[in-house]
């Protein structure tokens, strides 16, 4: 398990982003050098955890629970059958682009320890947005995306420290629940009877899909299956 390519982005402008200035650092390249990576700050104030990597759109996007963006190689792999074009590493406006690792099967609270130092946490699979779209360039790609249920995973940094192209993954922490990036991303998407079941997870969840179950059970008076 390993990391074929860090990839990070520089603010561009384009003609399909609400951020009010119009640009977006979705395109992500890779990078042959070390890059640190760090917690970011609150979503909001926050922008990506990786070094030289812009967030625009800090309202929805980076935060500390959303610091780094990882996709499976494998997952861009069996795109490029499905769409007909090949999809480099970036492509999806992933940081890490990884090889040897079912990220949407890894658990929430999954640890990873990356290079010498780096340790990070999952959190959440990524919800699809019309910036994706529009960098895609393919038509109904949120309605695509959705339904094949493999969305990658975001990541939050639990110890800082420098990651490069070809560093070794290593899989330090397993929570022992059954709480997927891909059951999580299908809870707050196409089935939300799910979300119950996601409080499992406990904090290591994304905070706003822990709010987003609280707030089912609530309305349809169901309990944790914690």
């Amino acid at each position: 398990m390993k990391l074929l390519s860090v990839n990070v982005g520089r603010p561009t402008a384009v003609p399909y982003t609400d951020h009010p200035d119009g640009v977006t650092g979705i395109d992500k390249q890779p990078v042959t050098g070390p890059v640190r990576v760090e917690a970011p700050g609150p979503k909001g104030v926050g922008g990506s955890g990786l070094a030289g990597d812009a967030v625009c759109e800090t309202r929805h996007h980076g935060g500390d629970d959303q610091a780094v963006y990882a996709v499976a190689r494998e997952d861009l792999d069996e795109w490029e059958r499905t769409l007909g074009r090949p999809l480099a590493p970036g492509s999806f406006g992933e940081n890490l682009t990884t090889e040897g690792i079912d990220v949407s099967g890894a658990l929430i609270g999954e640890r990873w320890g990356i290079g010498a130092d780096v340790v990070l946490e999952i959190t959440s699979g990524r919800i699809p947005c019309r910036t994706f779209q529009g960098h895609l360039g393919e038509k109904g790609w949120v309605k695509r995306f959705t339904r094949r249920g493999a969305p990658g995973a975001y990541l939050r940094v639990i110890r800082p420290g420098g990651i490069r192209a070809g560093d070794a993954v290593r899989i330090l922490h397993r929570p022992d629940h059954e709480v997927t990036v891909a059951l999580q991303f299908r809870a707050v998407t196409t089935e939300r009877t799910l979300l119950p079941r996601l409080t499992a997870a406990g904090p290591a969840l994304h905070p706003e899909a822990r709010a987003l179950a609280r707030k089912y059970m609530e309305k349809y008076e169901v309990e944790s299956t914690a």
